[in-house]
Parts: structure tokens; sequence; C-alpha cells
């Protein structure tokens, strides 16, 4: 049996397509089986529509899978004349803008599943490439903080030991309180005089 098989043994399936129509109605009944509570998952296309521009907040996106690296279609025009111009002008090898614009492309399409500060999920990238250090380097640092070493190169039954324990401490009852100095600022942390010059620094570019 085939892996497809198996999900649609637990979850609906549902697959963006190149018809806009199509894509509009997956997307309708995949947030109606995640309001109904038995889930679903939804096959996209790396810079596609799904990926890069709908929000997939709280329980509409709890774990977020990217298979291989998003590279760029490299026998575009358009492309060539931009990393010509790249090359002579700013002395960027196209390898670099390359594994960097797939890097970008990468954590946008991750990044779908974190809108706020209360919100969680699990970012799997499912491609050995991403834990070299060229391009570990050129992931967003807020995501590189969580890509240490022991999380990196793992095997299916390790991932889904880490993937269980970080649901399992998610589940826990959430307070403010809690996060008082972690993802909030304390009353003594506001008051300081280094939060407030960067306060002032913000309001003068408002």
């Amino acid at each position: 049996m085939g892996i497809i098989d198996q999900i649609q043994k637990h979850k609906l399936l549902f697959v963006e397509t190149q018809d806009a129509a199509e894509t509009s109605l997956a997307l309708l009944n995949y947030q109606k089986a995640c309001e109904n509570g038995r889930g679903a998952v939804l096959l996209s296309v790396a810079r596609g529509k799904v990926s890069e521009g709908i929000d997939f907040d709280h329980h509409y996106g709890r774990a977020v899978i990217m298979f291989g690296v998003p590279y760029v279609y490299t026998q575009s025009r358009i492309l060539k004349a931009r990393l010509e111009y790249l090359r002579d002008n700013y002395q960027i090898r196209e390898n670099d803008f390359l594994t960097f614009d797939a890097m970008r492309h990468a954590a946008q399409c991750v990044g779908r599943a974190l809108r706020g500060k209360t919100d969680y999920g699990i970012m799997v990238f499912a491609d050995k490439r991403f834990s070299r250090a060229d391009k570990r380097g050129k992931i967003p640092r807020w995501i590189q903080e969580h890509l240490t070493d022991n999380l990196c190169n793992l095997s299916t039954d390790e991932a889904l030991q880490v993937a269980k324990r970080f649901l399992r401490q998610m589940a826990q009852p959430f307070s403010k309180k809690d996060q008082l100095g972690l993802s909030l600022l304390t009353l003594e942390q506001l008051q300081s005089e280094e939060m407030q010059k960067r306060i002032e620094s913000k309001m003068q570019h408002v």
C-alpha cells in the first residue's frame, strides 16, 4: 500500500492544481475538515498561490513539510538577464543568488503556519541539503535558531518522537503570566531606558 493510501485512511487529502476554481474549492473543503476536527492534508507547490499567498494560522496549519529545495526555473530569459546583471554590477555569483532565493521561498512556505505569537506548528525540511552550512546560513534567523545540530538529519522515527514531544508540550495550558519576560514584556522591561529609546526611535519613523 502506498503512502497516499495510508494517509487517506486517517485524513482527507486535497491537492492544489493549476485550475484556480479547483484550488479554491480544495481550500474551502480543507478548512471545513480542520473546523470539524477531522483534519486534512493539503498538497501544494512551492512558489504557487497556496504556499505564498494564504495563511494557515492556528488549527489550519499545525505542520508543514517541505519536500526538496524550491529552486527557481533557471532557463527563464528574465532570470538569466537578472543573474547577468547581478554578476556584472555587484559581483554576486549565480549560485549564491539562486540558493538565497530558494531559501527565502522555503522560509516563506513553512512560515504560512506561524502567523502570530500565540500560534505554533511543526516545520519539517525533508531534504538533507537544508542541513548544509551554505543552505542553513541563508535561512531566516528565527528558523535557524531552532535548526540545531541535534534536530538535523533525523530518521523518520526520531522526527516522529520530536514532533510528539513538541505537540504534547504545546497542548499544556497557556497563560500570559508564563510568557512575561519571554514573548511578552514585563512592566520593568517596558519602562527600561533601552526600551524607551527603541520606542522613540520607532515613533520617529512612523
